[in-house]
Order: structure tokens, then sequence, then C-alpha cells
């Protein structure tokens, strides 16, 4: 698979394109060093993730992976996963005036000064991953599947379990069972096409 740049990340978003340039030039003025993770834009301080650069649909933004720790004093941070997320905090924005510099590169000074002082929330351990039965008996139905969600990364292959458990009636469960099993087998992540 071939690693795409930052520019090219931000060439092929749908929306967005100018509001991220401005967003990427904002966090390269600043001492992180920029790479490409989870698909996305990326940004580091010492080898640790501080801040991460997307465009969605409906927003574009910024996520701060230990953003529980920032004072948050302009209140533009949310954790846009309650009770999934401890650590992670998103700043969304619809408009290039929401991109407030000075308040970037305070968040990005305190994100660096918290890392040095080593101040981190830890993640909590996942829970041991428990397959729905009918995901299990489908994938050994059909050749290959399990050996490919073996293959996938422990999150993908919980966002799988979690979307049929989370299916009330059985046929709906079916229904999400057919339309995942050639996304395993095709090695993609069910919300590979939002990341």
């Amino acid at each position: 698979m071939t690693k795409i740049t930052v520019d090219q990340y931000i060439q092929d978003a749908p929306a967005w394109q100018t509001e991220l340039r401005e967003l990427r030039k904002v966090l390269l003025s600043t001492p992180l060093e920029e790479t490409i993770k989870w698909g996305m834009p990326c940004y580091t301080y010492q080898g640790t993730n501080l801040v991460g650069m997307s465009g969605f649909k409906s927003y574009f933004g910024l996520w701060f992976h230990q953003g529980a720790l920032l004072a948050d004093d302009a209140k533009v941070l949310i954790n846009a996963q309650q009770g999934k997320t401890r650590a992670l905090r998103q700043w969304r924005m619809t408009s290039k005036h929401d991109i407030q510099r000075a308040v970037i590169k305070r968040y990005v000074k305190e994100s660096i000064a918290n890392t040095e002082d080593g101040q981190k929330i830890a993640a909590r351990k996942p829970t041991p991953l428990d397959v729905p039965d009918q995901l299990s008996k489908a994938m050994r139905r059909q050749k290959g599947a399990m050996a490919a969600f073996r293959d996938l990364r422990p999150s993908q292959q919980r966002e799988y379990a979690d979307y049929v458990r989370s299916a009330k009636r059985d046929d709906t469960k079916q229904r999400r069972i057919e339309k995942i099993v050639p996304m395993i087998l095709a090695g993609k992540g069910l919300n590979d096409r939002y990341r």
C-alpha cells in the first residue's frame, strides 16, 4: 500500500482544502513534526502524537490526543465519543473564520509542556473481544474470512463485532453480516472510509 502524503490528503479531501491548508500552516509553525497516521495528518513531538487534523463531510478540525489535560480556556474542545474516549478532544470547525491561530498555538504549546512533564491519561485496557456467534458462524462458512478478520487491527475487529451486536433484530444482524463479510475479506474496516 502506498503511503499518502499530507499534500495528497488535502488535495483528495472532498471539501475544506483551503481550511486544511491553513490549519497545516499553523501547525507547521510550531515545533511539531508532521506525518501521516491512520490515513490522516498527525503532528508529533519527540515521537508522541499530539495533534491530528482532518476534514469530514460537515466539518474539519483538529483533535488533541491528550486534549482532556488542556485548560481549554477558549471552550472549543469536545469529547466526540462520550463514554469511550478519555483523553482525546476534538475541535470542530465549519468555516475558515473558526481557525483561531493564537489559540491553536497556545494549545499546542500546552500539549508540548504536558508531554515534557510526563502528563498522560492512560488508555483503558480493552475488554476482551466478544465476536457475536452469528458473525463467527458466517465467517467460518466463507473461505478466508476468519483469517482476514484476524489480520484486521483490533479496533476494526471490535467495530465489526459491535456493529453486529448492536442490531436488535436477527434479520437486521443477518443483513449487516451479509454487508460486512465482503469488507472483511477485502481487509477493510467498517469505518475506514471516514478515516
